[in-house]
């Protein structure tokens, strides 16, 4: 039987769903999966079940989200700070992952049928070396082209840079706060804190979600065109005073000849997408020699 527990909704189920879809819904939802602990002392079990249960809630949670056509999730499971617990939870919480995790990448080629990917993102509290070094050579190269470095580049160099932005985003437990977690991604999604504890969370709660996702739809998506609006305008302004300087440096008045500046604003663009293409390359390739060898250190 699949890890991500097969089979249909029931029939109430079904009904809400088809509710619900009948509404703009999220392609993307990220969780804070908070709770577990407080489950395991509600219950008066082992931490390491309340972890347990909140990994198989995971599953079936992935299972709505695949009824209701959201085809991406990003889960947050472990943090840094949580390497300040016990050993032997720590040690738990890692070997249930390795089990579960494992189970779920095995399938993946099957989810793929379902338009499906899982991708893993590690928390890493430093960049290697080589990678620190290639982005401060990036970095000073661009005092000769102030218009490379932009928050659209800051975008492309994060490790979800092939991921949408989150729509929604959910916290379990009743705590209100992110923790860190995609704070650059979630400028523009709909926040929602539940109280419910996670191994508790059911279908109803992640239609409360979405239904609020729903509510908020309009101002998000408007809030969102005029910040990606904004962020062209400054590019092209910067992109016009870089001209302009170019002109005055060729001997042309302020305004310049509109066929000259057209000419040079073309280059400029084109020069520059040459030039961080060329940087996210590298990037990418220093990225992936990086995991290869963390892989062979970890086998």
């Amino acid at each position: 039987m699949s890890w991500i527990r097969e089979g249909e909704l029931t029939i109430i189920e079904r009904f809400c769903a088809n509710i619900i879809k009948a509404g703009p819904m999220p392609k993307h939802v990220a969780f804070i999966m908070d709770g577990n602990r407080r489950y395991a002392r509600k219950c008066q079990v082992e931490r390491q079940q309340g972890h347990s249960q909140g990994f198989d809630k995971l599953a079936q949670t992935l299972r709505w989200c695949l009824n209701l056509g959201i085809r991406e999730v990003t889960v947050y499971a472990f943090s840094i700070e949580n390497f300040k617990r016990s050993k032997e939870e720590v040690d738990g919480l890692m070997d249930l992952a390795r089990q579960k995790f494992s189970r779920l990448l095995e399938e993946q080629e099957n989810l793929k049928k379902h338009g499906v990917c899982i991708r893993v993102l590690g928390d890493l509290p430093l960049l290697p070396l080589d990678i620190q070094e290639l982005i401060a050579q990036a970095v000073l190269a661009t005092r000769n082209y102030n218009n490379d470095v932009s928050e659209s580049l800051l975008d492309k160099c994060l490790y979800t840079n092939n991921s949408p932005d989150p729509d929604l985003l959910i916290r379990t437990s009743g705590e209100v706060r992110l923790s860190d977690f995609l704070l650059w991604q979630t400028s523009h999604s709909c926040l929602v804190f539940q109280s419910v504890l996670w191994p508790e969370y059911s279908f109803w709660n992640l239609c409360e979600a979405i239904l609020r996702f729903q509510m908020n739809y309009s101002a998000l998506q408007k809030a969102r065109d005029s910040y990606m609006e904004e962020r062209r305008r400054q590019q092209m302004e910067r992109d016009q005073a870089y001209v302009t300087k170019k002109l005055q440096q060729e001997g042309f008045a302020s305004h310049g000849d509109s066929q000259r500046r057209r000419t040079l604003l073309q280059r400029c663009t084109a020069m520059r997408e040459e030039r961080i293409q060329g940087f996210l390359q590298a990037l990418e390739h220093k990225r992936v020699d990086f995991f290869e060898r963390l892989c062979t250190v970890s086998a």
